[in-house]
């Protein structure tokens, strides 16, 4: 509990300063590839919706979009940038039923100790309509613990897979690796997947 506090805390004090670093960066390329495996007018929830960024892309390109986030002041900053509700809500508070066609969890539930993440995939399964998708994102390594005061889980191709075995009721349809596209970070490397409900 400790570590989602000291992550949540750190989103509450640098909400203003995480938004303008990442609200006009450049994310088209891995957005339309998720895209691509919708069809028009889905369902999509935002997990973690961080400044919005993500959410408002898919509503201008006709998708109807439910954005969430675990910090009050980062839903305050994307409900502004939406001009729709964005709900505070944690991740381990999900609780829908076959609602979504898709979830887009970017760079978001990365903060999830391998050790709860399991039962977060259980719930983000249920949350699906069957054959719905889901997009996640990890930084590129073998590293968990607090790092620049959040808390990360890192996987790596072979690393996740393994990861998801235990894990009933996916399939990893996509996977590859991107490098980061904030200015001054290209080195950092990151595991995208796109897995489907089976």
């Amino acid at each position: 509990m400790q570590r989602k506090n000291e992550t949540l805390n750190y989103y509450e004090s640098h909400a203003q300063e995480f938004s303008q670093g990442t609200q006009s960066l450049q994310f088209t390329e891995i957005q339309d590839r998720f895209l691509e495996k919708l069809t028009p007018n889905s369902f999509i929830l935002d997990l973690g919706c961080g400044s919005g960024r993500d959410a408002r892309y898919f509503l201008n390109r006709g998708y109807r979009v439910e954005a969430v986030d675990g910090s009050k002041e980062m839903c305050s900053i994307a409900q502004k940038l939406l001009g729709q509700p964005v709900k505070n809500v944690c991740f381990e508070e999900i609780e829908e039923h076959e609602k979504y066609d898709a979830i887009w969890a970017c760079a978001s539930i990365l903060h999830v100790p391998k050790v709860e993440l399991g039962g977060l995939f259980g719930k983000l399964n249920e949350a699906l309509v069957s054959d719905g998708i889901l997009y996640a994102s990890f930084k590129y390594s073998e590293f968990e613990g607090m790092r620049n005061g959040r808390y990360f889980t890192d996987f790596t191709c072979d690393s996740f897979s393994e990861f998801l075995k235990q894990i009933p009721g996916w399939q990893i349809e996509e996977s590859w690796i991107s490098r980061d596209v904030r200015p001054g970070r290209d080195e950092e490397k990151w595991l995208n997947l796109i897995l489907r409900k089976r």
